[in-house]
């Protein structure tokens, strides 16, 4: 039967989309007071400019983030039409292969139809949220490739427990490269350093399972448990991923120095976004923003209050509950029945819990949605699956609403506004994360290798 989720027509319709976006937001730009292009992207930007002219990126303010963000481009300094929407066109191409990779992904590791794999790959394909976060300039877009290319090669590591040896050089070189790429995204951006766990407990799951069923009877169980663990495959994928990690920040370190220790790494740990923040710690980020500020202030007394604030900083804690779920309680639940859904999880969770929530950081778990839909509650009950998406919407609407009234028209709407749809946003995805969780935990362990 004829359909739409071919190659020749999703992967066309993709760029499509991706084009029109492209140049609306050119004439958005060049018309609107509202600019299309996401101020990160003039960051970017400036900062390639900098880094042109023999400087540092870090002479940029605000700039955050890797050097190599900005080595990538130093085109869209070039002088000519077109060359500053360079970067954007480098994400969305991104995202495009990404979502070439879920196809694969699907079709390879888990049998299924070329067009049926096509089909849930096209939820990121040509999802408008993605391709708009992409086109504005977000470079997530190239942490979903990243991403999704950890979850490819991982899952293509089963040829490791062959007899073959060419199977298992095959198998090792996939471990090898896994843990390439998953050192380059933890140095572009931190928090894929959460999917190492999950990758380790998956490597040789299987095998283990085995291992420790034969040896229940026997002297010194845990012992040989332990020793089962530290397998060729998860020493090489760790090493391999430390080196690249390693190699990258010492090259950086050696151009920028402290800078960019400071601004790449140490920077998330005491930062205070408080803008356009869907977490449930925007209202106490919004309070500590204000105390630094009054700690700046002539007046010794307005000082002396915002000093006793800062003391009791609640969101300084963020991190706890966040790591406990996503680095320790997810993957160790999760990663033997299915990697992609453990990595989902614990996205999903360390999104929710963050200090920091930007509709950029959704991206972050939406590249695994499509590896998860086929076993989805969501899809299999399509009442519970319109109302999650409708819950997510509508408390994504209530907070942008509650925001708009905050940072364009200047009204004090924290308490109970802003509060309130903060809270109700970050319920709907505990609810959510609690789905996905039963979802994947009543999967099979070792099952499919899936």
């Amino acid at each position: 039967m004829a359909t739409i989720f071919t190659p020749g027509k999703i992967y066309p319709l993709a760029l499509l989309l991706r084009l029109a976006l492209l140049l609306y937001g050119t004439y958005q730009d060049a018309h609107s007071a509202l600019k299309y292009t996401d101020i990160d992207y003039l960051v970017f930007t400036d900062a390639a400019r900098f880094t042109a002219a023999g400087g540092s990126p870090y002479d940029r303010a605000t700039y955050r983030y890797t050097p190599l963000l900005a080595w990538v481009l130093l085109p869209t300094t070039w002088t000519g039409a077109g060359w500053f929407a360079f970067g954007k066109v480098l994400f969305a191409a991104a995202d495009v292969v990404a979502g070439w990779l879920l196809a694969r992904t699907l079709a390879v590791h888990q049998g299924m139809a070329p067009a049926r794999a096509l089909r849930y790959a096209s939820v990121w394909l040509l999802n408008p949220m993605v391709a708009n976060i992409s086109t504005r300039g977000s470079s997530e877009g190239v942490l979903g490739l990243l991403t999704a290319g950890v979850v490819y090669l991982v899952l293509g590591c089963g040829s490791t427990g062959s007899s073959s040896s060419s199977s298992t050089i095959r198998g090792i070189g996939r471990v090898i490269a896994a843990g390439i790429v998953l050192g380059i995204g933890v140095h572009v951006k931190i928090y894929p350093f959460v999917y190492g766990v999950s990758v380790l407990l998956f490597l040789d799951s299987r095998r283990h399972q085995n291992h420790n069923q034969n040896q229940k009877r026997g002297t010194g169980v845990l012992q040989q448990r332990l020793r089962n663990e530290i397998t060729p495959s998860r020493l090489t994928f760790t090493a391999s991923a430390l080196l690249t990690f390693l190699g990258l920040n010492a090259l950086m370190y050696h151009h920028y120095g402290r800078d960019f220790l400071q601004h790449t790494f140490l920077h998330h740990l005491t930062r205070i976004d408080h803008r356009h923040n869907f977490s449930v710690y925007a209202s106490l980020l919004y309070d500590s923003a204000a105390a630094a500020t009054a700690a700046g202030a002539p007046d010794g007394a307005t000082g002396a209050a915002a000093a006793a604030v800062e003391k009791v900083r609640i969101e300084s804690w963020a991190f706890l509950p966040q790591l406990l779920l996503s680095v320790l309680v997810i993957p160790f639940a999760l990663a033997k029945r299915s990697l992609p859904g453990a990595m989902l999880a614990q996205t999903f969770a360390f999104v929710a819990f963050n200090k920091v929530c930007t509709s950029q950081y959704f991206l972050w778990y939406l590249i695994f949605l499509p590896l998860y839909l086929p076993y989805s509650s969501f899809l299999r009950k399509p009442r519970l699956g319109v109302g999650a998406l409708g819950a997510w919407v509508v408390a994504q609407a209530l907070w942008l609403q509650q925001g708009y009234n905050l940072e364009f028209l200047g009204l004090s709407t924290f308490v109970p506004g802003l509060f309130v749809a903060s809270l109700g946003f970050f319920a709907v995805n505990v609810w959510i994360l609690g789905v996905i969780v039963q979802d994947v935990g009543g999967l099979e362990a070792g099952g499919g290798g899936y």
